[in-house]
């Protein structure tokens, strides 16, 4: 009995190992088909990305070579927006007293001789009594010296009197002179203040066109000689001033063409012309401040601005790529060219179709101009190399983005 119930073991043992070697051989050739199935079309560990020729054709993508054109050559140089002097003005009062009313708010766009503050003080009563008092001695005056004349025509005065009258005469009218002048500088009319209009209140006026900028002042606050109540900025002459170094003074002359790019606007377009170059260094920094003016000011350039500026100094024959080769990333520019050094047209074993390997290249880029853009690759190319010219937008979404497969 025992020696049958061990060969039933034995043939039941034998049996489970034949069954578990079955199944390991079913499950081990189900690994090799999965992996067939990847699909063409993933980035690589360089961040390249590899292409099927269908994939190609259905995104639209186009290659070229880098071509040679006669562009621009620039000198990059950095700066400020900024206005002449005598398009910028701060309101100041000739003599101090109490803000009665304010007729501006800051931003608002102004006209020369437009009233902004009204401010009173009570010194202005006797400034305007000295006046009248001079306008009406000076009645006197001027009837005594015209008797003096006459005398004198008849040589029946005498010399000392008539000097003595002409004196008065040119003393008295001087001093009238000189008290409407005064009243002139307060913004009181001498005419009103001649007919008997006396006033408490002095306007204070806009002296240039501009736009209100800070109001430092309130209602009701006391206005102070030499402290500005507000400023007036007029942004039509604006210009810029650029620091350009030593290294390159000699080629920067007036007249040159100047493309800005604003630091918080990369899109806009600004061009301006050098029209004023310092002939002295600015502080120790060794560069020389260059005055360039903006064509076509818009209404979002404001003083103070960063720009920097693409002085156009000469053409030169430069390597250039269309604009929409570029990519930009990272504060950095990218093209995307064919690498031949991978095996990158083959056979695909699944489908039999072609694929073409494609490389990230950081480059830097100079001057754009008809649709072409300077650059200039950080490693080195070969000659005869290929570069995406339409299509490197969708490239680097799909290389910046999860690699792609399907199983």
């Amino acid at each position: 009995m025992n020696g049958i119930y061990i060969k039933r073991s034995l043939n039941f043992c034998t049996g489970l190992a034949f069954f578990m070697l079955v199944l390991s051989a079913c499950g081990s050739d189900s690994k090799p088909t999965e992996a067939k199935t990847e699909e063409v079309g993933h980035e690589d560990h360089e961040g390249g990305m590899e292409l099927s020729i269908e994939q190609i054709k259905a995104v639209g993508i186009e290659m070229g070579s880098i071509e040679k054109k006669n562009l621009t050559e620039v000198v990059k140089s950095s700066g400020q927006l900024a206005v002449p002097p005598q398009n910028a003005a701060q309101i100041n009062v000739l003599s101090g007293g109490i803000i009665r009313q304010i007729n501006v708010i800051e931003g608002q766009r102004v006209s020369k001789g437009q009233v902004l503050v009204t401010v009173e003080n009570q010194d202005l009563i006797r400034v305007q009594q000295e006046y009248l008092a001079a306008k009406s001695g000076f009645s006197y005056v001027e009837a005594e010296y015209s008797r003096q004349q006459q005398l004198k025509a008849a040589n029946a005065g005498t010399g000392k009197s008539h000097q003595l009258a002409e004196a008065n005469y040119n003393a008295e009218r001087s001093k009238i002179k000189a008290l409407g002048y005064q009243l002139q500088q307060y913004g009181i009319s001498v005419s009103k203040v001649a007919s008997g209009n006396i006033t408490t209140q002095m306007p204070v006026s806009a002296p240039i066109n501009g736009t209100i900028g800070k109001i430092s002042a309130e209602t009701g606050s006391y206005a102070q000689p030499g402290v500005a109540i507000m400023d007036i900025v007029d942004n039509s002459k604006i210009h810029a001033d650029l620091i350009v170094f030593e290294k390159d003074l000699s080629q920067i002359k007036v007249g040159q063409k100047v493309d800005f790019q604003l630091t918080n606007q990369k899109n806009e377009q600004i061009s301006g012309e050098i029209y004023g170059i310092n002939k002295s260094f600015e502080n120790d920094s060794k560069g020389v401040v260059v005055h360039v003016v903006i064509k076509k000011p818009g209404a979002n350039l404001i003083p103070g601005m960063y720009v920097t500026g693409l002085i156009g100094v000469g053409k030169v024959l430069s390597s250039a790529v269309p604009v929409d080769a570029v990519i930009r990333a990272e504060a950095r520019s990218f093209i995307f060219v064919v690498d031949e050094t991978e095996e990158n047209v083959h056979e695909e074993a699944h489908s039999g179709g072609k694929s073409i390997h494609f490389k990230k290249i950081e480059v830097s880029t100079g001057v754009t101009e008809l649709g072409y853009i300077q650059v200039t690759a950080l490693e080195k190319l070969p000659a005869d190399v290929k570069v995406v010219t339409k299509g490197a937008f969708y490239l680097q979404s799909k290389s910046s983005g999860p690699s792609e497969h399907s199983h």
